[in-house]
């Protein structure tokens, strides 16, 4: 059977919503821990845990970690990043940053060029850097409104980051308590990330734990074979993945880590945007729908929403659609 997730978050942060969700086929959650941890997020748990109890279901509860994914510092208040303005990136470490300026870490600082695309915000917002001298200049291309600390990507360059950060280890240190059954670990490019974060479980007692393996990049993707050994369950996930490639090469790449997927027998989850349409709206477009089917036709043991759930209007409707869309594709 399908494994059906949402995805944790103000919109559906009552237990009678949640308990909805439940009826309608959802067997787990994540809890997205980029910008919060287990502690802070305690109410929302156990809102979670009393839903499923009284839907008589045993959820999976999946956080999602921080790992070596690169994101902007504080800012005093969001900024409006308009198109053709020029905006400089200073070091996220300043006492006093400038106002008006993206705060950014030393690592990303030191390899920045003139020409360089630096994609926040999941690809949302898109700057090129303009000067490296006197100060880091780069000009907007796509424009909108940055919060803080939402994901840097520099087109084209590897930035290393930590496999777990202090924050993923405390997590996990606390994951038993709050019921967590799995653990999504961003951006795994080799499969000795994966041993490190398996030896973390281990140290705490955590054998049981299902490790879910992120393909964020094409890095990823090459090191497949690599990785899959050291995996629960491969996740495609769609939305950085489309950010280190044109949009357009997104569904071979889809394809090729199902393929890779189905012929090692190593399950996969399909992520992104699936009902993205649904945020606003009460139902899904036909493109969307299509998309779902396709996912579990090719083989996917598992789909999730987002956004969709997290801070979306319709949340109940959102997985009641997933679910009946996945039925089908299963027959």
């Amino acid at each position: 059977m399908t494994e059906i997730f949402g995805t944790l978050g103000p919109a559906c942060a009552q237990a009678d919503i949640l308990e909805k969700m439940f009826l309608e086929g959802m067997t787990g959650m994540r809890l997205n821990l980029s910008h919060t941890n287990l502690r802070e997020s305690e109410p929302l748990i156990q809102y979670f845990h009393q839903a499923a109890q009284r839907a008589g279901v045993r959820p999976e509860l999946l956080i999602d970690m921080q790992g070596p994914e690169i994101r902007i510092g504080e800012l005093c208040e969001p900024l409006q990043l308009k198109e053709s303005e020029e905006r400089t990136l200073t070091e996220q470490s300043a006492a006093k940053p400038d106002a008006g300026a993206i705060p950014v870490a030393d690592s990303v600082l030191s390899v920045l060029e003139a020409g360089d695309h630096i994609l926040l915000d999941d690809g949302k917002l898109e700057l090129v850097v303009t000067s490296v001298k006197p100060q880091i200049a780069a000009c907007v291309l796509r424009g909108g409104i940055l919060q803080e600390r939402k994901s840097l990507k520099v087109a084209d360059k590897q930035i290393p980051g930590p496999v777990l950060t202090e924050q993923d280890r405390e997590n996990i240190r606390l994951a038993k308590d709050y019921g967590v059954t799995a653990l999504m670990q961003p951006f795994v490019t080799k499969g000795t990330q994966l041993s490190e974060v398996k030896s973390v479980l281990w140290e705490h007692g955590m054998n049981d734990i299902r490790i879910f393996a992120k393909i964020e990049n094409r890095e990823g993707m090459r090191q497949m074979r690599d990785i899959m050994p050291n995996a629960d369950m491969i996740v495609i996930a769609r939305g950085d993945l489309g950010n280190d490639m044109p949009l357009w090469e997104l569904p071979a790449a889809q394809k090729k880590i199902s393929d890779i997927c189905k012929e090692a027998s190593k399950p996969f989850l399909v992520v992104t945007q699936l009902l993205a349409s649904m945020v606003q709206h009460p139902y899904p477009t036909r493109a969307e729908v299509s998309d779902i089917y396709h996912a579990v036709a090719d083989g996917a043991g598992a789909v999730m929403v987002t956004n969709e759930t997290a801070v979306g209007k319709y949340p109940v409707e959102v997985i009641r659609y997933l679910k009946k869309t996945v039925q089908e594709a299963e027959k």
